[in-house]
């Protein structure tokens, strides 16, 4: 049985937030579209399709750059295992798919979910059209490589 998708969107406070928390210039919009599916082993899976629109600044001229991020993922949830201390447990294989995420109290955070995997998607390295790392000549004094070769063959 598959759930009704439950539509939920970051209001403007929370957008502020998270700019703050992902060194944005502003976050204007961050929605998600997320289904809860029992699986079998007595998980839950969360699936979502998310979409933003962000400002980054430019790694090159700091200058704004627009964003717009469209994603899916997916995420298996457990409840924590009877008996143990959270994060304890039966050893994982780090070769299979990826472990389920543990039910904090029996509930699963749906905004920290795609407030992560947002992130996880935005370019770590934006840059401005036209924007692009150049060297001075190689007689500037300030390239390290040009007071290098200088004294390349002195004793």
């Amino acid at each position: 049985m598959v759930a009704k998708p439950v539509r939920i969107a970051a209001n403007a406070s929370e957008r502020a937030a998270l700019a703050r928390r992902f060194g944005l210039l502003s976050l204007e919009s961050l929605a998600a579209s997320c289904r809860l599916t029992p699986v079998a082993g007595g998980m839950i899976e969360l699936a979502c399709d998310l979409e933003a629109e962000a400002t980054q600044e430019c790694v090159v001229t700091l200058a704004p750059v627009k964003a717009g991020v469209v994603d899916s993922f997916r995420l298996r949830y457990t409840l924590e295992p009877a008996g143990l201390p959270p994060g304890e447990g039966e050893e994982i294989d780090m070769e299979s798919e990826d472990p389920p995420e543990t039910m904090e109290g029996g509930m699963i955070d749906l905004g920290e979910a795609v407030a992560q995997h947002f992130a996880l998607a935005l370019d770590p390295y934006p840059r401005a059209p036209g924007a692009s790392f150049t060297a001075g000549p190689p007689e500037t004094a300030s390239n390290p490589f040009a007071i290098l070769s200088k004294l390349k063959g002195k004793p």
